[in-house]
């Protein structure tokens, strides 16, 4: 089954958003800050490896982490730092990651990008396009062999992602085991610098879903209202019992594929169609047109949101880095067999 998300409206007249609207908007306008700050830091040579942020992609990543609850899974991956935070990751372990801090929840000692906190359901990613997937049905798969219930698991994956085997084969065992799984994919217009037309030679990806036994949902990425609406309902429907969903979200990505990437292969003219809008500052307009707050609100939140921002970077740069010689390169997972046996 096919759904389609209207196109929300850009007249003046009031219309009703989420209910949790602006909470959303202030995750989403904490990554934009954060996401800013550490490209700075990356082009002065202040952070090892690679910065991939999620401009243009904020509205979609806030909505998979935002109606997440204890118990439920999330595998966030390299653009969803919005959901991150939904989902309750503390910002001073963002910093204390991407600056190589030993106080941070990797130790210092793994890429920027592949944090976790399996404890509380977020694992930690891995950078293999699609692999989440079945990593996450297979973690459904274990949580109800303990008889764990009311529990959903969601992961994000990119249009490119979505040719890879590894998508195939979770999507498909998801369906024939009927777990409660949520795929929310994004078409950003490029895998990497690949375009679309030499990706995938189907109309619209959703079409694909009935064939996987899935429910299809169709959203604009850069509408926070529809995001909202979508991706809640799809996570209630998988929660319900209902079966695998999946939700297409259609933008355009808003940076390079890095920092290291200018995105030169992106025609100019496409920067200008609907999907290319800039989901922040849509939701700021969106916000003083329906007068659910003014511009100083908006401002002061910037502000506060650059503060927090700040503090968390400054405390991470006064921590101490790993020290190879004496650290203790055990996994933190695997520390209490070792001593067992040991």
């Amino acid at each position: 089954m096919l759904q389609t998300a209207e196109p929300e409206s850009s007249t003046k007249s009031k219309i009703p958003p989420h209910e949790r609207y602006l909470e959303a908007f202030r995750w989403m306008l904490q990554t934009r800050v954060l996401e800013e700050k550490l490209a700075s830091l990356y082009r002065g040579g202040m952070i090892t490896g690679g910065v991939y942020v999620g401009r243009g992609q904020e509205a979609v990543s806030t909505a998979c982490g935002m109606f997440l609850q204890k118990g439920d899974i999330f595998a966030p991956l390299i653009r969803d730092q919005a959901g991150r935070a939904a989902f309750g990751e503390p910002l001073v372990d963002v910093a204390r990651t991407y600056l190589g801090s030993r106080s941070g929840p990797m130790r210092g000692r793994d890429g920027n990008i592949h944090r976790g906190r399996p404890r509380q359901g977020q694992l930690a990613m891995i950078s293999h396009l699609g692999a989440m997937i079945p990593v996450v049905v297979g973690t459904l798969v274990a949580k109800r062999w303990r008889g764990e219930k009311n529990f959903v698991g969601l992961t994000t994956i990119g249009e490119g992602g979505m040719q890879t085997g590894a998508t195939h084969e979770g999507m498909n065992i998801a369906a024939v085991e009927k777990v409660p799984f949520v795929l929310v994919a994004t078409n950003n217009r490029f895998a990497y610098s690949t375009t679309n037309d030499r990706e995938f030679a189907c109309l619209d990806l959703v079409d694909r879903a009935p064939g996987y036994g899935y429910e299809g949902h169709t959203v604009d990425g850069t509408d926070l209202v529809a995001c909202l609406d979508v991706i809640a309902g799809a996570i209630e429907r998988a929660r319900a019992g209902g079966p695998p969903q999946l939700v297409m979200a259609h933008l355009l990505r808003l940076a390079g594929h890095g920092e290291h990437d200018d995105a030169s292969y992106v025609p100019p003219e496409m920067r200008d169609e609907p999907f290319a809008r800039d989901s922040v500052k849509r939701s700021e307009q969106f916000i003083l047109e329906q007068e659910l707050a003014d511009a100083d609100t908006l401002g002061r939140w910037r502000e506060e949101i650059a503060a927090e921002v700040n503090e968390a970077i400054e405390t991470a740069q006064r921590e101490a880095a790993p020290v190879g010689s004496e650290e203790d390169w055990c996994a933190l997972s695997q520390r209490r067999l070792v001593d067992q046996f040991s």
